[in-house]
């Protein structure tokens, strides 16, 4: 039998509901972080509309942000998902006997990558449409997207999901209970007794230990799954529970907020400096540099994340569609290099 250690390391125990509404539905962290990503967007947007730093007028604003929520970031986010993710993890064939999993996206799933595709492609017919420079309308989308990634994150935290490697010795290491459900993780052996112990000191969990260890074969998946839900929720309310299960967890690292600072705020803060300090740099250099910093940032980020997908070679698939982004980075620098020498000629 597994013996536990003792680590004084934060358990991770927030809740992923911010308001229950009725029965099943509820609002969520995951939404909530979503909405403010598209807010901030709309007003930085609309700000720079209103100095001439962006190509559409600032009342197009709205309907623009709107539209590409819907046509780029979900759409080709939850799209990105299912064909990067959970096609080579779960089979197409679970997609075919459920093909609605594409639409719950409340039930988490979204590719960073994939939104950021989605965005390009609905930009592309949105400047068509238009009339508009498409590199210039990137230019804009590109300089608020990091603090939609930047909320993601803060939201993948609040979930306990998309945890860090093992990180002994870390003190700011966190303890993320759905690993115990992690098929990979080392955590995942040691469910049952995790189970024994937190129904010695938590009633309520007596009851449902004693199905889940007197159930067999397939009723064993569905007392597992019934006890897990009941356990994080008894880990949200009792230190005791807390406490308890806390020395069988591996301490980790947060690095959905690794992620959040380096993708999401300093990302931003890189983009928005350049341009303000050149608002008259040639249309797709910050697209560019979006890009080009985005795939540096998530390819050492992802050093610090535990893999949630099959490896491609050494690298995770977090890094190797990184590695893509570098091509569209010089495409779009070119982009911009043709369209500074041909103001300074007509200068």
């Amino acid at each position: 039998m597994w013996t536990p250690r003792v680590l004084a390391i934060y358990v991770h125990n927030l809740n992923p509901i911010a308001l229950p509404i009725y029965h099943d539905v509820a609002l969520r962290w995951y939404g909530i972080a979503y909405l403010l990503g598209f807010v901030a967007g709309f007003l930085l947007l609309k700000n720079l509309a209103q100095r001439g730093m962006w190509v559409l007028k600032a009342e197009k604003t709205a309907d623009f942000i709107a539209a590409a929520a819907l046509f780029g970031v979900f759409m080709g986010g939850r799209i990105g998902y299912i064909l990067f993710y959970y096609i080579p993890k779960e089979g197409i064939e679970r997609l075919m006997h459920d093909p609605l999993i594409i639409l719950r996206v409340w039930e988490g799933g979204m590719a960073s990558h994939g939104g950021i595709l989605g965005l390009v492609i609905f930009t592309w017919f949105y400047a068509r449409k238009y009339q508009v420079s498409w590199t210039g309308l990137g230019d804009g989308l590109c300089v608020v997207a990091p603090l939609g990634l930047f909320f993601g994150r803060m939201a993948n935290f609040i979930n306990g999901e998309l945890y860090g490697r093992v990180a002994n010795g870390l003190s700011w290491a966190v303890k993320f209970p759905l690993t115990l459900v992690d098929g990979n993780a080392p955590e995942y052996a040691r469910f049952d007794d995790v189970a024994a112990a937190a129904a010695q000191v938590e009633p309520n969990l007596e009851k449902v230990n004693q199905a889940l260890q007197t159930a067999t074969n397939q009723d064993y998946l569905y007392a597992k799954s019934a006890y897990f839900e009941a356990l994080l929720d008894a880990n949200r309310h009792s230190d005791k529970v807390t406490a308890a299960i806390e020395p069988y967890l591996e301490p980790r690292h947060p690095s959905q907020i690794y992620e959040g600072l380096l993708e999401g705020l300093l990302l931003f803060t890189i983009l928005y400096v350049v341009r303000i300090k050149f608002p008259k740099a040639a249309d797709g250099l910050l697209t560019g540099l979006f890009f080009a910093l985005y795939a540096v940032f998530r390819i050492f980020g992802e050093q610090f994340r535990e893999p949630d997908a099959a490896m491609v070679g050494i690298l995770t698939k977090g890094q190797f569609f990184s590695f893509f982004m570098f091509a569209f980075a010089a495409i779009f620098f070119a982009h911009a290099w043709r369209g500074w020498k041909k103001q300074q000629n007509t200068a």
